[in-house]
């Protein structure tokens, strides 16, 4: 670090150093003032709203009940609690367990919007496009090629999707959203944890589909940790990464900073031992977009940061990152040939309303539009499988979902004056640009815990950019 940071102030003493810093200056200030950029980043989704009037007759039917005042101080009223314990538990419990804590979340929230006329008056950035996302599953859950393969995971994905908005209702001050951030930082760091000693003791399951031992015969284990697919554990840990990272840098206190570092490399040890090529593409641009937003003028340290990586990285990863589209490896001409067989199947007639969700109607169709008989449970592509899934309007409405979120995240970035609050938006936008890369190549989905922290991470963005209209204090489980 210290030859990088020498390094560093050497160049930025030269001609070319100072001519390279002040172009990165340049940039920076294009990008306030950009014209385009102003009113595709405008904020525009963070007004308050009111209570409208059938919430108010819903609200005074419930206190005929008589149920307000048996219900007074219940744990069922404190949505936080039940939406942030979902949050912490899902890499850590089975999919099921952590379904009847989402469900719990659910009913918490209703509640308590019956409960206090007063709750939840602010609107959901992204309410309305993840609403109709969830129709668009759902619909295609029914007209599944395969209703009844189909419905278990239609039915999962919509309560995963739809926990997005709970989450966000569920936050009401500052210091909620930092908690949910620690504990997610806290329980992805156990993870990671659990995934280093795997490596060192060789726990777990391996599969031979992993590695192609002609090219990566040095490669003999890959870690899963707790989300049984190393691929899945690095989509996870791209997610996770940047937020530690915003608390490494935005906390005080010397032992909160040793924590948070601490946290962040058990996750980038981690995230090494996946040897997940795609995972490791994605947190480089995760990473790239995180100090750019953070300030265009850190462009400056990206080439010595890339040379730090080359010098002091095995030798392993770097073949292993290298060999990033080379159709000799196995990985890479597997995947290929699955894209076009799955890109054969929906040109005939399957984009429309898609085959349905599940790998049961997947291979009910696929398997007669295989390129080589290639067997795969799924199209190894996110957008690719949505359309499988639910059809192509089901990409456009996924699509508008991440317009919508880039644009609510990157609008109160640029006018952001609480630097934590810039830092975990910077995080949020950053995490979720890494995770798009990488479902490029695999499908994200396909680990349903995966699916509920993608959509945990969206309610997560959605608070982090109301953050500073929050109040700052207040009771952390009300």
């Amino acid at each position: 670090m210290r030859a990088l940071s020498s390094a560093a102030a050497a160049l930025k003493g030269s001609a070319a150093g100072r001519a390279f810093e002040r172009l990165c200056a340049a940039i920076a200030s294009k990008w306030q003032e950009s014209l385009l950029v102003g009113l595709f980043c405008r904020p525009s989704y963070l007004e308050p709203v009111s209570a409208a009037r059938g919430r108010d007759r819903l609200c005074s039917g419930f206190e005929r009940t008589g149920l307000k005042k048996l219900l007074s101080g219940s744990v069922f009223l404190r949505c936080f609690f039940w939406a942030a314990l979902a949050a912490f538990l899902t890499p850590l419990l089975p999919t099921m367990a952590v379904l009847a804590l989402c469900v719990a979340g659910y009913g918490s929230v209703m509640l308590r919007a019956l409960f206090e006329r007063s709750y939840a008056r602010r609107r959901s950035p992204l309410s309305l496009p993840v609403n109709i996302y969830a129709v668009c599953y759902a619909v295609g859950t029914l007209t599944s090629v395969d209703p009844k393969g189909s419905l278990y995971i239609g039915v999962l994905s919509v309560f995963f999707m739809l926990f997005s908005t709970v989450l966000f209702y569920s936050a009401d001050s500052r210091r909620q959203v930092d908690f949910l951030v620690a504990a997610l930082v806290t329980a992805a760091a156990a993870v990671s944890c659990y995934g280093i000693l795997q490596y060192k003791f060789r726990w777990g399951y391996q599969s031979a589909a992993w590695v192609d031992d002609d090219m990566f015969s040095s490669i003999r284990f890959r870690v899963s940790a707790t989300l049984q697919n190393p691929n899945m554990l690095g989509q996870y840990l791209i997610l996770m990464i940047p937020l530690g990272g915003a608390k490494l840098l935005s906390c005080r206190g010397a032992l909160k900073r040793a924590y948070y570092f601490c946290c962040c490399a058990a996750m980038c040890l981690c995230m090494l031992l996946t040897f997940s090529r795609g995972a490791w593409l994605g947190l480089l641009f995760a990473g790239a977009a995180f100090f750019v937003m953070l300030s265009p003028r850190l462009l400056f340290l990206a080439p010595f940061a890339l040379a730090a990586l080359w010098a002091v990285l095995p030798e392993t990863i770097i073949s292993r990152f290298t060999s990033i589209g080379d159709l000799s490896d196995s990985s890479t001409s597997f995947r290929l040939n699955i894209w076009l067989g799955t890109l054969r199947m929906l040109r005939d007639g399957y984009w429309k309303t898609g085959i349905g969700p599940g790998t049961e109607a997947f291979n009910r169709v696929y398997p007669y539009y295989s390129y080589e008989t290639v067997v795969a449970p799924h199209s190894h592509n996110l957008f690719l499988q949505i359309v499988c899934d639910a059809g192509i309007a089901a990409l456009l409405v996924f699509l508008w979902i991440l317009v919508r979120y880039f644009r609510l995240l990157l609008g109160a970035v640029r006018a952001e004056k609480d630097p934590v609050s810039r830092m975990l938006q910077i995080a949020c936008a950053s995490g979720m640009l890494g995770f798009l890369v990488q479902a490029m190549t695999d499908y994200s989905f396909y680990n349903y815990r995966v699916m509920l922290i993608f959509w945990i991470c969206v309610g997560l963005g959605e608070l982090c950019a109301y953050r500073s209209r929050m109040k700052s204090g207040g009771e952390l489980f009300g």
